[in-house]
């Protein structure tokens, strides 16, 4: 099992009433008033202060992600962060870019020449995440039609790959990308090319071109590893379909992970940081968390047809019930025998070899995130790390020069 710690990089500091008082946390929360720089000097050193602490703590992966105009997670270019990490992880951690949103860039050569940089400056240590991108970014922030968006994801996606793959220089002539040289320097250090990871939301078309492409699929999603069994049962059906196997590394997840001493003391230290992430970092109406014809028809049928449990988390936030958050998967809290063992259950039921763990939650501060982290690190990682050792799989797309490590059987669960 690989443990990812994902970094979403909030604004910690929103006033309490401030789902009462504006209309949503993405795009429109007017930065003039709300978004103090000389806090997000302070937040940016935190945030790479914990992330160099996951790597001294021997997390498998680093993840970092795009995401633009809003205080739920304000890092518009996660490239520049994984710049910064490249020289400061010595215990070699993977960098995980997940990633560029690909319709935003034009040409999309930026992206190939970026991530090419990014892989020599890290030894070979990059995976590149190739999301589609939220409605809010693509077609909200940065204009793009709604439903250009799949059609632009895919011409750059294969500009890239045949930048990355194709000696040069070479013509490219598409919709969206006209280049009559097309001659990157570097080339990525990784051969053929590196790890390409795909996130997304529960696109049928996402798992399709996953399956066909041979890259990894994570199902990134705040509510639990209970509502991802749809999704990525969803997943594992399409890549039955389509040929692929089983192999557990060609799938994850992100969970919100809350670790402390106690089972009690999970709730007293994080109870209060995990609301506000649900109250204030998810405060987006419908009419600005997806734009009409961003979705295609097929993506849209699943989405309904498997529900989607905001509701319940919204009212267990504004209630501050923690049994609710727990019991229904929505974080996964308690001592670190608790944790893992949860953890194990999930994993197995999901078949997920990747774990993105979302351990710095809302407003949660810097001390409190490195208590999670540790705790997770030294009680929880060593548990979970050997859950798919007996069935012998490679992990195909982990980058090449990142830390290898040969895993262990898991820890028998701890009766209580």
């Amino acid at each position: 099992m690989k443990s990812i710690f994902f970094h979403l990089m909030p604004y910690r500091d929103l006033p309490s009433d401030f789902e009462q008082r504006y209309e949503s946390v993405w795009v429109t929360p007017p930065n003039a008033e709300l978004c103090d720089p000389a806090r997000v000097v302070e937040y940016y050193k935190w945030n790479l202060d914990e992330l160099e602490l996951a790597d001294q703590l021997g997390f498998d992966g680093l993840g970092v992600n795009e995401h633009h105009q809003n205080a739920y997670g304000f890092m518009a270019s996660p490239n520049l962060m994984a710049a910064a990490l490249a020289r400061r992880t010595s215990n070699q951690s993977a960098i995980l870019v997940l990633g560029n949103t690909l319709a935003l860039y034009s040409p999309a050569l930026r992206v190939a020449e970026e991530f090419a940089m990014l892989d020599c400056l890290t030894d070979g240590r990059l995976a590149a995440g190739f999301p589609v991108g939220t409605s809010m970014d693509v077609n909200r922030c940065y204009g793009i039609t709604p439903t250009e968006t799949r059609p632009r994801f895919y011409e750059a996606h294969d500009l890239i790959m045949k930048a990355w793959t194709q000696p040069g220089p070479f013509m490219f002539n598409g919709r969206f990308n006209k280049l009559r040289y097309v001659n990157p320097w570097p080339q990525p250090v990784q051969k053929p090319h590196p790890p390409v990871w795909l996130a997304g939301g529960g696109s049928v078309e996402t798992w399709e071109m996953a399956v066909k492409n041979d890259y990894t699929y994570s199902f990134l999603s705040f509510f639990g590893h209970k509502f991802a069994e749809k999704v990525m049962g969803g997943f594992w059906d399409t890549v039955s379909r389509l040929g692929g196997d089983d192999n557990p590394y060609r799938a994850g997840f992100a969970q919100q992970i809350c670790v402390a001493e106690t089972d009690a003391q999970a709730e007293k230290d994080y109870l209060e940081h995990v609301t506000y992430f649900f109250n204030k970092c998810l405060h987006i109406p419908a009419y600005i968390f997806e734009t009409a014809g961003y979705r295609t028809r097929r993506s849209a049928e699943f989405a309904l047809k498997s529900g989607q449990p905001g509701d319940i988390a919204k009212m267990a936030a504004l209630e501050k019930n923690w049994r609710t958050l727990v019991d229904n998967g929505f974080i996964i809290a308690g001592s670190p025998e608790t944790v893992a063992d949860r953890l194990i259950d999930a994993c197995r039921g999901l078949r997920v070899g990747n774990l993105i763990a979302l351990l710095q939650i809302g407003s949660m501060g810097h001390e409190l995130t490195k208590k999670n982290l540790t705790l997770f690190a030294e009680g929880v990682m060593p548990r979970i790390k050997g859950l798919w050792a007996e069935e012998g799989w490679e992990h195909r797309w982990w980058p090449q020069g990142a830390r290898q490590e040969v895993p262990v059987a898991p820890a028998a669960p701890v009766t209580q």
